[in-house]
């Protein structure tokens, strides 16, 4: 899946991915694509549930198993 603005949370945990998402996706014009990575499983079901609260699209989710943890996608569409 292809991004316009990649979006570090690594490390964060719930609610900060969603709140640093909120605050960046701000910065985007309406149709770009927003990664937003992270290593706290809750975005699978945080980023959904935002997303339809607040009218963006979610377009998209990737997991990437690797050694020590499981590193999550998540692409967010911005609305407008």
């Amino acid at each position: 899946m292809q991004a316009d603005i990649k979006l570090d949370t690594l490390g964060y945990f719930c609610p900060m991915p969603i709140i640093l998402t909120s605050k960046k996706i701000k910065e985007l014009t309406p149709g770009q694509v927003l990664e937003v990575i992270s290593d706290d499983e809750g975005i699978k079901k945080d980023m959904p549930a935002w997303c339809e609260t607040t009218g963006h699209a979610m377009v998209g989710m990737e997991e990437e198993n690797g050694t020590d943890k499981t590193i999550y996608k998540a692409y967010v569409k911005k609305a407008g």
